[in-house]
């Protein structure tokens, strides 16, 4: 009705800059003026809103601008994008505001011009320009193809990948210890627990408290930009716990129990579900909540601060910035124990009594800004976590959580059929997205194959088919990102590629799969075979960006082993089993007979029973968890 250009802003919670143009910019009375004036200004949540931010994020990286956050783009009033960038000082931002409002007014049909051409630009999608025609191969010449090209990456001395910021990378590390386990690639298993053990011993880490940070500003993940994300963290319940699997290592199973125990101390509402974000700064500045001095480390842990500081490389200037320290283990820790002629127990009570101190002390430190929104894909997220650190260690703290956290999202974030994207004090309108969906499904498949509850793994299918009647196009094969029931925006697109968060189609291609196997569903098996198969070329040529792809095309390739548990008493059964590593496998039982294909025929003995099946034919049956291990290839 103003007849004048949109100004939108994305961000999110835990973005420091965001919240120093925030700060600079968007709070000072002279600027706000100027802004509203010229502009229709919307502030937008990238996590409530990622379709807004896919589109427009892709919009300023076709205008040559390097993508991030805040996201400051100008639309004309029907919302087609001529031009943003990200942060801008005040002095600049004023600039532009003026420059674009008198291009707005003398050049309107200019900019109405690129506004089109970006929009067609905007139309096209990532299948269109990715996707090919399947070419016949095999599984190990490509997985060590793919390794020869991550390997040239790899980090030998810091662990992770030679770059920096250093991300946690859960999805590649995923990955590379199922190449690691059907290749038998010894270097890719040691690197990636070299990794694990790097990461769980620097300052990303939260040493105290437990739970990680987004990323690391070094190559040493010594400082962290502090925020912690919810996704990150589910996602390291997972890897962490197959680790475990792996190597029974101690200090994996520590990072996992302390991990737990920050998300359930801070991280929790009370009816179960999970929040988003913590931010990095706390009374105006970055890490302060996390950081120490040397004298405050000695008033707090008296006689036992000299370990403590030489264990975590605490120095009395500050090892990090205004004399403060980070905690980091640099050294290793059998060294230490010998440095200090320590046994472990005395060592592991020493320890356990200071990061007791040290954490009683921090809370009641002004804390940094949570965000509790709660969101459905992150949170079904951090149900499969929970489930794989249940499959690991048999804890029912995990379990219990798990399910807490399903009731509650079937409770508040659901509506029949219908997910919704975030909770807030109650369900946001926001229709949920593909990734909510995929999630979704995948906590629902998980959870069922540690509860043999078939309410579970049915809801699935409901989502499922939901899913493909809402969300697929049948032009390409693969799922847009919005539902057909969703706002319409200026395009619908479509996420294929991987990041620190695996792309919503590879994980539906990767239900699909699944659930095809649990309901004999060949339509589903052709579906995630095509959409995988498709993008294969990218697998293999890009392996970094399509690592979850990756993992479902082993899956696919592979098979699947169908593990099934029969007659009385099989609860002991599976929980042992299942702290094994056997990432090729689904598992299925039932006590009293059910309507699950592979189930129907299985006579219900008195005796505990497992069958090992393979394409719908199974081996012998068994009794043990030893004779089922030997059945698994």
């Amino acid at each position: 009705s103003e007849n004048k250009p949109i100004l939108v802003s994305i961000g999110y919670s835990s973005c420091h800059w965001c919240h120093v143009m925030e700060r600079e910019s968007f709070e000072k009375e002279e600027i706000a003026e100027v802004m509203n004036n010229f502009f229709v200004c919307i502030k937008v949540d990238r996590e409530e809103r990622p379709d807004i931010d896919q589109i427009y994020m892709e919009a300023v990286q076709i205008l040559g601008v390097h993508g991030g956050w805040p996201l400051n783009v100008f639309l004309t009033p029907d919302q087609k994008p001529f031009f943003g960038g990200t942060y801008f000082t005040p002095q600049v931002w004023v600039e532009i505001l003026n420059n674009i409002h008198k291009a707005y007014q003398g050049n309107r049909k200019q900019i109405e011009d690129t506004a089109e051409e970006l929009r067609m630009h905007l139309l096209t999608s990532e299948v269109e320009r990715y996707k090919q025609m399947p070419v016949d191969s095999d599984l190990i010449p490509d997985l060590n193809g793919i390794y020869s090209k991550i390997q040239l990456k790899f980090d030998k001395k810091w662990g992770g990948l030679d770059k920096e910021p250093k991300f946690v990378m859960p999805s590649i590390w995923l990955f590379l210890l199922r190449l690691s386990h059907i290749t038998k690639n010894k270097e890719a298993h040691d690197h990636i627990i070299f990794t694990l053990r790097k990461i769980a011993s620097g300052g990303i880490y939260d040493q105290v408290a437990g739970g990680f940070s987004r990323y690391s500003v070094d190559r040493h993940w010594f400082a962290p930009h502090f925020e912690k994300m919810l996704y990150d963290n589910a996602q390291l319940l997972s890897l962490y716990s197959e680790a475990y699997a792996i190597t029974k290592d101690e200090l994996f199973k520590t990072i996992v129990y302390e991990t737990f125990d920050w998300l359930q101390r801070e991280m929790m509402h009370a009816n179960g579900g999970f929040y988003s974000a913590l931010d990095a700064d706390s009374e105006g500045v970055e890490g302060k909540f996390y950081t120490w001095t040397k004298a405050e480390l000695m008033e707090i842990l008296g006689h036992d601060e000299p370990l403590i500081s030489a264990y975590y490389s605490v120095k009395e200037e500050g090892n990090w910035e205004h004399g403060r320290n980070i905690l980091m283990r640099v050294g290793e820790e059998n060294q230490f124990l010998k440095d200090f002629n320590l046994t472990t127990e005395k060592w592991r009570t020493v320890l356990q009594n200071a990061k007791q101190n040290l954490l009683t002390v921090r809370e009641s430190r002004v804390r940094p800004g949570l965000d509790d929104k709660i969101i459905t894909a992150w949170n079904a997220m951090t149900v499969c976590g929970l489930t794989d650190a249940y499959r690991a260690f048999g804890d029912e703290r995990f379990l219990q959580a798990a399910l807490t956290n399903m009731q509650f999202m079937e409770r508040e974030l659901s509506s029949g059929n219908n997910l919704f994207r975030s909770f807030k004090n109650r369900a946001s309108t926001t229709a949920g997205f593909l990734d909510d969906y995929a999630y979704y499904i995948q906590a629902l498949v998980k959870v069922y194959q540690v509860t043999f509850d078939e309410r579970w793994i049915k809801r699935a299918v409901e989502l499922m088919e939901h899913s493909i009647e809402k969300f697929f196009d049948k032009s390409d094969g693969y799922f847009f990102y919005t539902s057909s029931d969703s706002e319409q925006l200026i395009s619908r697109k479509k996420e294929i590629f991987d990041n620190v968060i695996p792309s919503s189609n590879a994980v539906m291609a990767q239900n699909l799969n699944y659930l095809s196997t649990f309901f004999d569903r060949d339509d589903w098996k052709q579906l995630a075979s095509s959409m995988t198969a498709s993008l294969a070329h990218l697998i293999k040529s890009e392996p970094g960006f399509m690592s979850h792809w990756g993992i479902v095309y082993m899956e696919l390739e592979k098979g699947l082993a169908e593990i099934v548990f029969t007659g009385k008493d099989i609860e002991p059964l599976r929980k042992d089993l299942q702290q094994n590593y056997f990432p090729f496998a689904i598992i299925q039982g039932s006590e009293n007979g059910s309507d699950l294909p592979l189930l129907k025929d299985k006579s219900s003995s008195e005796e505990a029973t497992i069958y090992v099946c393979y394409n719908k034919t199974c081996r012998l049956p068994v009794h043990t968890v030893e004779e089922a291990l030997q059945q698994l290839t």
